[in-house]
């Protein structure tokens, strides 16, 4: 199994504090407005695929940026 770490730039992969704090920047910024909006759901289900789309939101951000840090475009795809 790869590690999406090699996705991100050196910079950022390879400092733990800044990629910590990246996460943390990043998770504030996209999911304050979404997890505000759904705080009242309760149906289990639901819940979990809203925690899904918040995930791979983070990540798909995080490659966007990254491209746009490092100039180099990421597989759409991971298996090949």
């Amino acid at each position: 199994m790869s590690s999406l770490q090699t996705e991100l730039p050196p910079e950022l992969a390879n400092n733990a504090i800044r990629l910590y704090r990246e996460c943390l920047r990043r998770a504030k910024y996209i999911g304050q407005k979404q997890f505000k909006k759904h705080m009242h759901e309760t149906n289990p289900e639901k819940i979990q695929n809203l925690k899904d789309d918040a995930a791979r939101g983070l990540i798909n951000h995080m490659l966007y940026e990254s491209e746009n840090l490092s100039g180099r475009k990421f597989n759409k795809s991971s298996s090949t």
